[in-house]
């Protein structure tokens, strides 16, 4: 007390809590946010030949950030573990079974069956991400006939899928929970009093995620005869040649 007071008796104010609880470090939120993002440009743009370069790095930078996030579940800290995950996803089995006996709203952990839709759809993204790059890989560079386009494109179509079925369980839990289910994956935060879960923000590594992300882009636009972007013919409608 006498020390709070003699900072305020110095004109110096102490930097106030930040509110609520931290559920999520900085690394797990943009491996998200960088992920989402790779993957919505990549469905963008997939169905044009001049966005093709731009489409196939958008997919090798999901294969690195799955690559960074299976490090991360393994030697990173114990909240970023895929151990959790996977304990999440095998809860499953019992789950249901509590719900196919008939259990009254009262018995029915219904909490645990959120959050196990959560868990199962990220396992399930995850996953899905080793097949979606290897077909788009094989396709590009022509190992396959038609058929192998359309295995990519089921593939592409299951993920979108998934994002989907996420997208729209969060929107109902946020309904019903009253409260932005999505927020604690831009703040890191929820709302309440109580420790942090998480400890360290870890914004570095982050960053370290962030510039990797940038410098392939960047590396794959120095590499690629006509960058990654479609020349100004493209748009302005003029033929373009294609050449190297």
């Amino acid at each position: 007390m006498a020390h709070t007071d003699s900072l305020a008796a110095a004109g110096v104010t102490a930097r106030p809590a930040p509110p609520g609880r931290r559920v999520t470090d900085a690394p797990t939120r943009m491996f998200h946010w960088l992920f989402a993002l790779s993957f919505a440009l990549g469905w963008l743009t997939a169905e044009s030949e001049h966005w093709r370069a731009l489409h196939v790095t958008l997919g090798y930078t999901m294969a690195g950030l799955l690559g960074f996030r299976l490090a991360y579940g393994l030697v990173g800290p114990r909240h970023a573990r895929l151990s959790l995950l996977w304990r999440r996803v095998a809860g499953a089995p019992a789950w249901l079974r509590d719900v196919l006996r008939g259990g009254t709203g009262a018995r029915v952990n219904w909490g645990q069956g959120q959050n196990l839709l959560l868990a199962g759809a990220l396992a399930a993204m995850l996953l899905l991400v080793v097949p979606l790059t290897l077909s788009g890989h094989a396709t590009y560079s022509d190992w396959g006939g038609e058929w192998l386009e359309d295995l990519h494109e089921l593939f592409a179509n299951a993920f979108l899928a998934l994002v989907m079925g996420h997208l729209a369980l969060l929107a109902v839990l946020s309904l019903v929970r009253r409260r932005n289910q999505a927020l604690p994956m831009l703040t890191g935060r929820v709302a309440g009093s109580g420790p942090d879960l998480v400890r360290k923000d870890r914004r570095w590594l982050a960053a370290l995620l962030l510039l990797a992300v940038l410098a392939f882009g960047a590396w794959q636009w120095q590499a690629l005869p006509n960058g990654l972007l479609p020349s100004a013919s493209v748009f302005s409608g003029q033929p373009h040649d294609g050449g190297d």
